[in-house]
């Protein structure tokens, strides 16, 4: 173009210096919501990237580091932990469909399925989280369509065969869904173990940060792999590419942080079973804890995710040993490097099968700290408790 330009005009269309062509450990971040083409037929190519919605190079960076992790064939990012549960439940169901769900799930997950589910015509029916594969797939009728399974369950940790529920699903046509936050893919890989969509909460592990919300849903499955990108386009999901960025770098120290979590939970929880306080701890690795078996036969390690349940006592004494706690935050997520802690029992009002129990139900993330000063906060406030 050589013909004079006005200044404002020129400062919207002046031009880069050509690439410096570098290799840095992270890719670029590129962020854009117009993608320039170069031709008009190109405008409404689908075969082609069109738009930023559907993510550039960050994102693709992530997906492809997210699907070596999952052992997957395509991963879909969402924004929050919760979308990629509600984008990959409603991918696979349509109206006069059942749906069977642990009582476990995760609350939010829960308050979907009752409040949208059912006001679209899917059947949902809850069942009890300590039932074997057999006795799940019983439950199942001829307009069941999916299974969902969160193991462990995260506030009351019951431990379920997500290999046994899987293989007995897919020889009656039933499709699998496994919340697999708690073990991140990296503990466990339910894609492995014949499940059909692995979700997880980029939220937790992944970060590792406690500041960056973001969900993924993993398949094998082509035709399961094009309904969760369907779901992304249909829904308007999006994923922002400095978001993306700072999941993939918690990506990278995934391994080494869940080594450490796990460490540091298993001697926490062990020096909380030997306390008078402690009615009965719930860790998967834990030694005769309850899906312990199932936890030695599936998972690879331990995350920091658990719960004790309290001997026999008042709202007002446990509200008492919690605010006790001083490295202990209380709030609720967890996978970040701090420890939290929070009373689950509030939680429960809403199952239809709770498990029983002695006490109360205290969920602990056990963050990044010595476990020395989180073992002697805890005593402390458990002096407070009585």
């Amino acid at each position: 173009m050589t013909r004079h330009l006005d200044p404002a005009t020129r400062l919207i269309h002046s031009k880069p210096p050509g690439p410096r062509v570098v290799r840095t450990v992270g890719p670029p971040i590129l962020r854009g919501s117009t993608v320039l083409l170069d031709t008009a037929a190109e405008l409404y190519d689908d075969g082609i990237l069109t738009y930023g919605r559907s993510g550039l190079t960050t994102h693709d960076a992530l997906t492809s580091a997210l699907a070596e992790l999952e052992g997957a064939s395509s991963v879909s990012l969402f924004p929050s932990g919760l979308a990629a549960m509600t984008a990959a439940v409603t991918a696979v169901l349509k109206a006069g469909d059942e749906i069977l769900v642990t009582d476990a799930i995760y609350k939010p997950t829960r308050r979907f399925c009752d409040n949208v589910l059912s006001r679209f015509g899917v059947d949902v029916r809850y069942h009890p989280a300590d039932l074997t594969a057999p006795e799940i797939l019983a439950r199942a009728g001829p307009d069941t369509r999916l299974i969902v399974m969160e193991s462990p369950g995260s506030l009351t940790m019951e431990m379920q065969d997500v290999p046994g529920v899987a293989n007995l699903a897919r020889e009656r046509g039933i499709l699998t869904l496994a919340d697999n936050t708690w073990a991140a893919s990296s503990l466990f890989k339910p894609l492995a173990h014949g499940v059909d969509i692995s979700v997880q909460s980029l939220t937790k592990y992944v970060c590792g940060h406690s500041d960056v919300f973001m969900g993924s849903a993993a398949t094998r499955d082509a035709a399961i792999g094009k309904a969760l990108q369907d779901a992304v386009r249909d829904f308007g999901w999006s994923v922002s590419p400095d978001d993306a960025y700072q999941m993939l770098r918690g990506l990278r120290t995934l391994s080494a942080r869940l080594d450490r979590h796990g460490a540091s939970s298993l001697e926490v929880a062990t020096w909380l079973a030997g306390h008078s306080a402690v009615a009965e701890v719930r860790h998967p690795a834990l030694a005769g804890a309850p899906g312990h078996e199932i936890w030695v036969r599936d998972y690879r390690g331990a995350a920091g995710l658990f719960a004790i349940v309290l001997r026999p006592a008042s709202p007002k004494a446990v509200a008492a040993f919690l605010d006790a706690l001083e490295l202990f935050g209380l709030g609720f997520s967890w996978g970040g490097f701090e420890s939290l802690a929070l009373n689950g029992d509030p939680q429960l009002t809403s199952r239809d099968h709770d498990t029983p129990r002695a006490g109360p139900i205290i969920r602990l993330n056990i963050g990044l700290e010595a476990p020395k000063d989180l073992i002697a906060d805890l005593d402390q406030a458990l002096a407070v408790f009585g």
